[in-house]
């Protein structure tokens, strides 16, 4: 077995990943809530050529002789990282100011996260207004409860304080809390958290627990909300197409080294005796 052939073999294997990596990234380039990814990759395992080696002397030497075998992706991170503020027209968009997430119910009855707060007040059972999702998941409050007001309601006066609460004017126009506040939760580890899509993320053994900001005793940074604005997607065009032209190059050169070892054993195969 020719160890160039295969060790550039899995370079080429490994960035082929991180292209379609950077391209996920710039195709989400305007999705709200969309957090960057990035691709890691680790070494193969190492073959030893020689465990002792010594000097001309017979002196020996500290270091012994060993070929690594290529690489692979190890994984693929997300970046919690904040993205911007940009400004909606909507009553019922909402960005998060900190590290917190929306939990929303699936139609399978599973809670899920999210930092797409682009949501909207849809006419329930009973002439309610549910606060969902675009796919119509309910938005869940502190107590874990789907976020429901009476139906006649004018959604456009339905204010949001930068701790959750949903509030409605009275009869003087002053907005009074209506006792419910939209949850926000954090995790220990969000890049723990499974990636299902619709900007929605699934709880694991890596993420830990979801931490409720509203009830936990953790000293933790609380979140705000932030109505009439969304949060935008934090790729960076320019940082993802530096990356997409190094991740270019280092195919190309894989590729150059599958060649240059096909020559090589071209030029073997034609040596005479």
């Amino acid at each position: 077995m020719v160890r160039s052939l295969w060790s550039a073999a899995t370079g080429m294997i490994a960035q082929q990943t991180n292209v379609d990596t950077i391209a996920h990234n710039l195709s989400n380039v305007n999705t709200t809530g969309y957090k960057a990814e990035v691709a890691e990759f680790k070494s193969l395992l190492y073959q030893t050529l020689q465990t002792r080696t010594t000097t001309a002397n017979g002196a020996n030497k500290p270091i012994s002789a060993q070929v690594g075998l290529g690489t692979r992706n190890s994984s693929i991170t997300s970046i919690f990282t904040e993205g911007p503020f940009l400004e909606s027209r909507s009553d019922s968009a909402f960005a998060i100011d900190g590290e917190g997430f929306f939990a929303v119910r699936t139609g399978r009855g599973e809670i899920q996260y999210t930092r797409n707060g682009n949501f909207t007040w849809a006419i329930g059972n009973n002439n309610t207004l549910n606060l969902t999702t675009s796919d119509g998941y309910p938005v869940l409050d502190t107590n874990g409860r789907a976020i429901s007001i009476p139906g006649n309601y004018k959604t456009s006066e339905i204010t949001i304080t930068t701790d959750g609460q949903i509030c409605y004017p009275d009869a003087n126009n002053n907005p009074q809390p209506l006792g419910m506040t939209i949850g926000l939760f954090q995790f220990q580890n969000p890049a723990g958290l499974e990636k299902v899509g619709d900007s929605l993320y699934r709880v694991t053994t890596a993420s830990g627990q979801a931490i409720n900001e509203a009830t936990t005793n953790i000293a933790i940074t609380r979140s705000g909300i932030v109505q009439g604005y969304l949060e935008g997607s934090n790729v960076q065009v320019v940082d993802e197409m530096v990356n997409l032209i190094v991740a270019q190059r280092a195919y190309e050169m894989n590729s150059k080294a599958i060649q240059a070892s096909d020559d090589m054993m071209g030029q073997a195969n034609q040596l005479r005796s």
